[in-house]
């Protein structure tokens, strides 16, 4: 077997004809600058290569489902093993999908649930039993003489719809059938055994004589009863109160029955566990009252009402006119302010006029005329619309409205009563999975079971204890099993795959990892480092991209590539160990390693503008009602342990909050009793990892606006006056300029039926997007193609002479991304990339000195020369009277701040609370702060 994994001539995007030796079984990380060729070479060269064998080796049949993958641009791969991708993509935004559900320890607690689980009444809660056919006869022999008996049986179990045959049927028969969610149930009035109705059990006398002589046909009708549905119970009327004997898990005080126990009734995926009011989801979107009118010191007429299609700002005279009518029967006019309408006439005004008809008039070309309507509200308008919409532009603008409150039956839960009824260690399902994992272990370890239980549960819970452990190991130990998938960030999506594939234990694979250290605070960085050493030593080869220093110094093997980034780099600058990489003078990663470059600590902290952002009870998630001070005017890091509550307080609260208020967003902010402040700032921009654009189409040119201004350039030059062409003309997104064979694309698919679509470049443009008179145009001997083709670095030197554009592409140099090609389409930029985009564009706006800028780790993905260029950014933003809040782990970032809040002092529901507030110094003289103790090494340093 190889011992080394060879590559020659790897040329993907910018990599130069890389060859490369890299040991096998070893941990190995590929470093270097961003944009530099890492992700070229581990994912699209190493691990493309290896899927595309796998794939090759199946049958074209199994070939039509998983695709047709292309062959990387690389002469020869030697000693591939299979290879699997474990990046940062984000896990699906299915409401349905939990962590419990994703990593599969749901399906192992429904079992556990199942077959241990104790039932208990729903409606009193007493722990209920099953009873076999002899117990019942037995407590039947024990009734008074003349008490009459029913059988209550399912005749339709858990399908939907009218059935009108069945219960047309027990009409003629005399019966009364019960509908309970998705079964019909027949009660008898008698008992006799009915062959005639389908399903049906009925068993019919007038009166039962208890005595010994009907004992065993007693004992025979009940037995063909119960084997003939499941489900059946025998009720039994003894004063006016009902009995209830069943085969099946029975409160005999109230009647509640619960079926065999079994894990498709603990699943809010399967009907028969989901709610039947959410349909398992726990929440419901609903109409915000407080979203449709946020600001009640406004009136009608001055834009008060902001829901879609009745604000009269805007325009729109009927609802003017229902306004009118309302203001008349109430009492008010459309220029009184909102807070100043009586109670009755807003309730009318969100709710409806409960069926009272309102004197309506309308004016039109005709002349004027009144008739008589009633008002249905906004709210019942908005849900109304809502339902009944097919334009999906209409229900993104009634979603701004809406909010998402919890499930009125199950309260969250997303079960039904009688699967939360059921308890393990006297702890419902429900209950469990919102425990933070770290204490799901400690429940399971103290579990105190029966020795059957125990026998029956042993293998569960050793499956599942060793799940929930690996996710331990990875820094996850405070999630929750019934966080929504949707909500967890990349980094933590990535290390709950990793935690996956450490409990497969398979051996000889290639596992392939993209900044698995993301959103992980220095504490925990030594349980994942340990986790990966641990794959390693099973017999796997790893190749983990990273910029952390404790990752790249724990290395195994290092491969540097750069020097530079975009065509100054893809070359490898050093491959070997730790030593290699601090004694070459070419990689800038060893400068930074070694100590010959280093991001200075600021010789000056700001003091601020004097003023304060000051959150007052905050209790959002696993905040404990704290109070925080957020000084203006200074670049301020929110730091603590991953799950301390800083995405809580930031992005939940605070961001929310300020959108709402200050930029008129339709935003509902998280739990707490006020924020005040809000007049020392005029607008809140939060720089996030979204995608800048969703389509192809888009592109930092576009996003930034330099396309505007190049667009005009080449529109004002004397061909294209000479041919009447403006500005969109060379546009790829309208028509006119561009190829219309493609549309603008520049490539057209290919259907290839049982194989996966492919695209190839247009034939008519050549996958130049434009038409040929359009190329025609030339702007200092380039066509609107070949400038788009530039990278902003080259596209800087082109345009020199322009301050506009010049400026424009300044900034996207400044926050390190000068390497990118003007036109590189949106979809290809990872989520660090975009958010520099986003941050560049805010740079090439003029500061007004009181704007509030958010953003939520900023150094994703960006190497310590990457993190040293855009600190100058953000410290240039402040330096104009901006406040900057960072939520971050980087340690360079948070010794560079003015202020720090830390949060801590564990993740979690051990979170939540303040540890430490203060200057860098003031933060790491403090003892009990996680942030402080490994900020005191760098402040040494």
């Amino acid at each position: 077997m190889k011992t080394d994994l060879i590559i020659r001539g790897a040329r993907e995007h910018n990599l130069k004809n890389v060859n490369l030796t890299i040991p096998r079984d070893k941990f190995i990380v590929f470093t270097g600058l961003s944009g530099s060729g890492k992700s070229s070479l581990a994912f699209d060269t190493i691990y493309a290569e290896g899927q595309r064998r796998y794939i090759e080796s199946l049958s074209s049949y199994a070939r039509q489902f998983l695709g047709q993958m292309e062959k990387p641009n690389v002469d020869k791969i030697d000693g591939l093993s299979p290879a699997i991708s474990i990046d940062q993509k984000t896990t699906s935004k299915n409401p349905r999908s939990t962590v419990g559900t994703v990593t599969e320890i749901y399906d192992y607690i429904r079992l556990l649930y199942a077959r241990i689980g104790i039932p208990h009444c729903p409606v009193c809660g007493k722990e209920i039993k099953q009873q076999t056919i002899d117990q019942t006869v037995e407590s039947v022999m024990q009734l008074p003489q003349g008490t009459k008996i029913r059988i209550f049986a399912p005749i339709i179990k858990g399908r939907k719809g009218e059935h009108k045959k069945e219960l047309e049927a027990a009409r003629r028969g005399g019966f009364v059938r019960v509908r309970i969610d998705s079964s019909i149930y027949d009660l008898s009035e008698d008992i006799k055994l009915d062959k005639n109705i389908k399903h049906s059990i009925d068993i019919l006398v007038d009166r039962l004589v208890i005595d010994k002589s009907i004992v065993s046909r007693l004992t025979d009708s009940l037995e063909t009863a119960f084997s003939l549905t499941d489900g059946t119970a025998l009720v039994a009327v003894l004063d006016g109160e009902e009995l209830l004997f069943s085969q099946n898990y029975a409160c005999p005080e109230h009647g509640a029955c619960i079926e065999e126990l079994n894990p498709r009734m603990f699943s809010f995926n399967n009907p028969y566990g989901a709610c039947p009011k959410c349909m398992g989801l726990g929440i419901f979107m609903r109409i915000d009252p407080e979203l449709i009118i946020p600001d009640k010191n406004l009136s009608i007429e001055k834009g008060a009402v902001k829901a879609s299609g009745w604000n009269i700002a805007e325009g729109g005279t009927i609802a003017q006119m229902y306004y009118k009518a309302l203001g008349e029967r109430y009492g008010f006019t459309l220029k009184t302010p909102i807070k100043d309408i009586p109670p009755d006439g807003l309730d009318a005004l969100l709710f409806g006029s409960n069926g009272e008809k309102l004197t309506m008039t309308r004016t039109n070309e005709y002349g004027t005329g009144t008739y008589y309507a009633q008002f249905e509200g906004l709210v019942h308008n908005l849900e109304r619309r809502y339902r009944e919409t097919s334009s999906e532009w209409v229900k993104t603008e009634i979603e701004q409205m809406m909010t998402v409150s919890k499930c009125p039956e199950c309260d969250g839960k997303r079960l039904k009563p009688s699967s939360l009824a059921v308890t393990v260690g006297g702890t419902d399902i429900s209950e469990l999975c919102d425990k933070s994992i770290k204490n799901t272990i400690s429940f399971f370890k103290s579990l105190k079971l029966s020795p059957r239980d125990r026998m029956i549960a042993e293998q569960i819970l050793k499956e599942t204890l060793s799940r929930l452990d690996f996710l331990c190991s990875v820094g996850l130990d405070y999630l929750t099993l019934s966080r929504t998938a949707g909500s967890i960030s990349g980094g933590e999506n990535q290390r709950i795959r990793l935690a996956t594939q450490i409990g497969s234990s398979l051996m000889g694979v290639l596992y392939i990892l993209d900044e698995p250290s993301i959103g992980l605070h220095q504490r925990d960085n030594n349980k994942l480092l340990a986790t990966l050493r641990q794959m390693r030593d099973l017999g796997n080869t790893l190749i983990v991209v990273e910029h952390d220093e404790e990752t790249i110094l724990s290395a195994d093997y290092i491969v540097d590539i750069g020097p530079g980034a975009g065509i100054h780099g893809g070359e490898v600058v050093c491959a070997g160990t730790v030593n290699d990489l601090l004694n070459c003078e070419r990689s800038i990663t060893g400068q930074y390693l070694s100590g010959k470059r280093c991001i200075p600590i600021p010789e000056k902290r700001r003091s601020g503008n004097g003023c304060f952002l000051k959150v007052i009870g905050a209790f959002e998630n696993n905040l404990k009602h704290i109070d925080v001070e957020i000084p203006l005017g200074m670049f301020v890091a929110v730091t603590g342990v991953s799950g301390s509550g800083k995405s809580s307080l930031v992005n939940e609260i605070m961001y929310k909050k300020l959108a709402t208020q200050l930029n008129n967003a339709k935003k509902t902010a998280g739990k707490h009793r006020a924020i005040e402040g809000l007049e020392n700032l005029d607008k809140v921009i939060n720089i996030d990892q979204s995608p800048i654009g969703r389509t192809p189409r888009s592109n930092c040119a576009t996003y930034t606006g330099v396309y505007t201004d190049i667009r005009n350039l080449f529109s004002q030059t004397s061909d294209a006056k000479l041919r009447g062409y403006n500005a969109s003309r060379f546009s790829f997104n309208v028509k006119g300029g561009r190829c219309e064979a493609c549309e603008g694309d520049g490539i057209v698919k290919i259907e290839m039926h049982f194989l996966s679509d492919i695209y190839v470049p247009c034939e008519v443009c050549k996958g130049m997007r434009y038409n040929r008179e359009t190329l025609e145009i030339r702007y200092k001997n380039k066509n609107i193609y070949e400038v788009l083709e530039m990278t902003v670095e080259e596209a800087m030197s082109f345009f020199g002479a322009n301050p506009r554009i010049y400026n424009r592409l300044k900034t996207l140099w400044d926050v390190g991304l000068g390497y990118i090609k003007l036109g590189q389409p949106a979809t290809t930029l990872s989520g660090g990339e975009a958010q520099r985009v986003k941050l560049s564009t805010e740079l090439s706006k003029r500061a007004t000195g009181k704007t509030i800028y958010i953003l939520d780790e900023p150094t994703t993905g960006l190497h310590t020369a990457d993190v040293h260029r855009l600190l100058q950014v953000l410290q240039r933003l402040v330096d104009s009277g901006n406040s900057a809040v960072v939520i971050e782990h980087n340690m360079d970032v948070i010794k560079s701040a003015d202020y720090i809040i830390d949060l801590g002092p564990e993740g979690g529901d051990n979170g939540g609370e303040i540890i430490a507030t203060g200057t860098p110094e003031q933060v790491a003289r403090c003892d009990h702060s996680y942030t402080g103790q490994y900020l005191r090494k760098q402040l040494r340093n």
